[in-house]
C-alpha cells in the first residue's frame, strides 16, 4: 500500500512531538522514516508545471537538462536535499538579509548549496573556500582578508556580503542572470569567449556547448536545486532534525587570543566558539588584526565584562603555548619564510624535502600534491625557518661547517634558503636586502653580499 504524502506528514509530525518527551523513540523514528522515504511517481508534465509556478526572477527555461537534475535531487540523491533542509536555517537568514540589502533575487540563497553544500569550511580541489567558494584573489578583490590565522572566506556574514557585491558586479557586466551565474562559476573570460565562439550570442543556451563542462551543468543544477528545496514536501523529502543557529554577541579583541584558553576561562565550549567563528583557522586570533570581533553565545554574555576581560588577558598570555603547538601543526607556515623552488630534471619530492629540511607531508600540503608526482619546471612553495624538521637522515647538513666569507658566488641549484643556512646569522630577508633582490630567483654566477 502506498501511503499518501499528507498522511506521511502526520506520522512524522506525531513522531517529532512524541520524541520531545520520549528521546528513546528517536531510533525507531529514524527507522520509520527510512521505511516511508519513498519517491512519489510524479509525471514530467506535473513537474514542469510546478517549476513554472515558481515564477523565478532568474528565469531558466525548463528543459531536459533541468529535468535530469531535478530527478537527481528528488529521486537519486534525495538524501543530499534532506541534509540541505536540515542545514538551511543556519545560513538562509544571513543570505536573505544581504540579498535584500543588495536588491538581488531571493532564489540566489540556494546557490551556496551547489557551491559548498552549506559548509562554511568547504575547500575545493582548486582551493576555492567557504560557503560561496571564493578563490583567494577574487576574495581579496572583494575585501575579504586571508592570512595564516584567519580566512574571512569562511565567515558566513563577511563572505555573503562579498558574494552579493561580486554577483552585482557580474550582473552589471552581462545584464543576464544565466550568464551571471555562468561567470560566477567559471569566470568572465570563459563566458565572453563562449559568446564570441557562438557568433556573439548572449543567451546561455545559445553559448552552452562552448562553455566549460562544469559550467554547462552549473546553471541547470542551480535551478533544479531551487525546485527541489521549494517542493521537497511534494517529493516526500523531510528532515526530522533542523540545525539551529546559536544567537551570539560580538566582543572586540585587540591582543592575541588563544581560543582554547578563552574557552576554559569563560566556561564556553571550545566547539561552540569554533562553530561561531569558522574564519579562525588555527584556533587563535593574532594581535595584528586589531579589533577582530570574536563571537560568543548570547547566553554567555551575562558573565560580565570583568570575566571576559580576564579571559582575554589569559588567552593573550598563552601565546607561547600556542606558538609551540603551531609550529608542529601539519602544513604549518607559522614563523617561517616562503621561498619558491622550481623543479629540475631528476628531482624527487623526498630529496627536495630533505635538502630544504622540511617534512614531505608539509611539502604536499603547501602545494596541494596528492602523491609524489612532480614535473620539471613546476613551482613549489616551501616554508622554511628556525623551526624546521630535522631527521636523522639530514644531520650531516646541520653539522656542515659554516663559511665566514662576505661574498657568495651562486652555484647551479643554489637557493636563498640553502645560502642562508650556510652563513651564520644571515636570513633570506637579509640577503635580499643586502643585494636589492625583488624575488627569490637566482642565476648561477651571481655574486651575493652576505654581510
Amino acid at each position: 500500500m502506498i501511503v499518501g504524502t499528507s498522511y506521511m506528514k502526520k506520522i512524522i509530525f506525531g513522531l517529532l512531538i512524541f520524541s520531545i518527551f520520549h528521546p528513546r523513540v528517536q531510533a525507531q523514528e529514524a527507522k520509520l522514516l527510512e521505511v516511508y522515504d519513498y519517491a512519489p511517481d510524479i509525471s514530467t508534465k506535473v513537474v514542469e508545471q510546478y517549476y513554472k509556478d515558481l515564477n523565478l526572477e532568474i528565469d531558466i527555461a525548463y528543459n531536459d537538462r533541468v529535468q535530469a537534475f531535478i530527478n537527481y535531487f528528488t529521486v537519486r540523491n534525495r538524501g543530499y536535499t534532506r541534509e540541505m533542509l536540515k542545514r538551511k536555517e543556519l545560513y538562509f537568514p544571513i543570505f536573505e538579509k544581504y540579498l535584500a540589502q543588495y536588491n538581488l533575487p531571493d532564489e540566489l540563497k540556494y546557490l551556496p548549496i551547489i557551491e559548498s553544500g552549506l559548509n562554511p569550511k568547504a575547500v575545493s580541489g582548486p582551493q576555492a573556500v567557504g560557503l560561496w567558494q571564493f578563490m583567494l584573489l577574487t576574495g581579496r578583490e572583494q575585501g575579504l582578508k586571508v592570512d595564516w590565522y584567519i580566512d574571512e572566506r569562511m565567515d558566513p556574514e563577511r563572505a555573503t556580503e562579498a558574494a552579493c557585491q561580486y554577483i552585482s558586479w557580474l550582473y552589471g557586466i552581462f545584464k543576464d542572470w544565466k550568464l551571471t551565474l555562468a561567470a560566477y562559476n567559471s569566470g568572465i573570460g570563459n563566458v565572453k569567449r563562449a559568446m564570441r565562439r557562438a557568433g556573439n550570442k548572449n543567451d546561455f543556451w545559445d553559448i552552452y556547448r562552448f562553455l566549460p563542462r562544469e559550467t554547462r551543468s552549473y546553471v541547470p543544477q542551480f535551478s533544479a536545486m531551487v525546485y527541489a528545496m521549494e517542493y521537497a514536501d511534494v517529493h516526500n523529502i523531510y528532515s526530522p532534525e533542523k540545525d539551529v543557529a546559536t544567537p551570539f554577541i560580538e566582543i572586540p579583541t585587540k591582543d592575541f587570543v588563544y581560543l582554547k584558553t578563552f574557552a576554559e576561562s569563560t566556561g564556553i565550549a571550545l566547539a561552540v566558539l569554533n562553530q561561531l567563528n569558522p574564519a579562525v583557522k588555527k584556533g587563535a586570533i593574532p594581535e595584528h588584526w586589531g579589533g577582530y570581533a570574536l563571537r560568543i553565545p548570547q547566553k554567555n554574555a551575562d558573565v560580565g565584562d570583568e570575566v571576559l576581560e580576564k579571559a582575554l588577558m589569559a588567552a593573550a598570555a598563552d601565546k607561547k603555548e600556542f606558538s609551540k603547538l603551531a609550529t608542529d601543526m601539519p602544513g604549518s607556515t607559522f614563523g617561517k619564510e616562503k621561498l619558491i623552488y622550481r623543479v629540475r630534471s631528476g628531482d624527487v619530492l623526498g630529496a627536495i624535502a630533505r635538502n630544504h629540511r622540511v617534512k614531505i607531508a608539509d611539502l604536499r600540503t603547501w602545494n596541494n600534491i596528492q602523491g609524489s608526482m612532480i614535473r620539471v619546471g613546476q613551482r613549489l612553495e616551501i616554508y622554511t625557518g628556525p623551526d624546521f624538521h630535522i631527521s636523522s637522515k639530514n644531520t650531516q647538513l646541520v653539522n656542515q661547517p659554516i663559511p665566514d666569507s662576505k661574498l657568495h658566488v651562486v652555484q647551479p641549484g643554489d637557493t636563498l634558503w640553502d645560502i642562508s643556512r650556510r652563513y651564520q646569522g644571515v636570513s633570506i630577508t637579509k640577503i635580499k636586502e643586502l643585494n636589492n633582490l625583488k624575488s627569490n630567483t637566482l642565476k648561477p654566477g651571481m655574486r651575493l653580499r652576505i654581510g
